[in-house]
């Protein structure tokens, strides 16, 4: 039972635990809901999504709006084309962005939300599929809907009643279970999300190593029997602390850091031959790799430098300042 708070006797961060509890309480009920009761017309809603020919068309008015716009975008970039329609300018026109291959997906927590009343109308009148999402199966929304997705009823965090609070959770974690749902059952994948997140460090985190790498006569190689005064000359013109060590068949067998000039210094290190001072079979990367996979094998290795190899041959190199240029680091 949500028991009112005094905001004369209660800290802030006891406020902040009030609600959170609260919150956490819906979220413990729509989850039991989903292997209860609410499980069969939510397969039902993605079964329809999944079959119809055009889009989601996400609907709600107030708090129940703004969750709506947020899960049509997540909708969107998931693989699931959809858009918001404001159910206030629905019948002012923007009725006719809804075509009868869509799908609606209303949201209101009472279900009594005057101004859907246009929306439902006319998908009833042109036959598209609706998806009611309230608290109240009696409700017009429940009992007009083609599915209704019922949320648990709860009482809000809000002492009073009266705000929406645990109810918009709510709304927001089945939109983005419906999201989910959707993207796993077409098999939507981390390439597909990437064409939908280009920019940004959502979107470079998406792209590959061989997206970053340095090639050609950038990276930084030498033979096996090169001596360490040619090493240090080339080190310095490529610039990125570190050189490939390759045998007789292109292969790389080695590495040299700066950390091997460090642990080698002597007064003999320039006529020393690189395999002197070069560490053996070193870690490396395939192109196919993630760019955050990459990131966590520099991090747990503590290197700053990796070379790309494709059956053990260099193909490129990546440095943590790639990384960085490109926002992921």
């Amino acid at each position: 039972m949500n028991t009112p708070v005094s905001s004369e006797a209660t800290s802030p961060s006891l406020s902040a635990n009030h609600t959170i509890s609260n919150e956490i309480e819906g979220l413990k009920a729509l989850q039991i809901a989903l292997k209860d009761g609410l499980k069969a017309p939510f397969e039902q809603a993605v079964a329809t999504i999944r079959a119809a020919a055009g889009r989601v068309i996400v609907t709600g008015m107030g708090k129940s709006g703004h969750i709506a716009r947020k899960v049509a975008a997540t909708l969107a970039s998931t693989g699931t084309p959809a858009f918001f329609v404001h159910p206030g300018e629905a019948s002012h026109g923007d009725l006719g962005m809804i075509k009868d291959a869509d799908v609606v997906l209303a949201m209101s927590w009472s279900g009594e939300t005057a101004e859907l009343a246009s929306i439902i109308s006319y998908s009833r009148r042109f036959k598209v599929p609706l998806i009611g999402m309230s608290s109240n199966p009696e409700s017009t929304l429940a009992t007009q809907s083609d599915i209704h997705l019922t949320l648990p009823k709860v009482e809000e965090a809000c002492p009073h009643g009266l705000a929406p609070t645990t109810s918009c959770v709510m709304q927001l974690s089945l939109g983005d279970a419906l999201s989910i749902a959707l993207l796993e059952s077409h098999g939507f994948t981390a390439q597909d999300f990437k064409i939908f997140h280009p920019g940004g460090s959502l979107g470079a985190s998406l792209q590959y190593v061989r997206d970053l790498m340095h090639q050609g006569d950038k990276m930084p190689l030498v033979g096996v029997e090169t001596q360490m005064s040619e090493v240090i000359v080339i080190m310095s013109q490529k610039g990125f602390g570190c050189v490939g060590v390759l045998d007789d068949d292109g292969k790389l067998v080695g590495m040299v850091t700066d950390g091997d000039l460090r642990r080698n210094l002597s007064t003999d290190l320039l006529a020393k031959n690189v395999q002197a001072v070069m560490t053996k079979n070193p870690k490396t990367l395939g192109p196919d790799i993630l760019v955050p996979t990459a990131i966590e094998l520099l991090n747990k290795s503590a290197i700053t430098a990796i070379f790309v190899v494709d059956d053990k041959r260099p193909v490129g190199l990546l440095h943590m300042h790639d990384f960085l240029r490109v926002g992921v680091a």
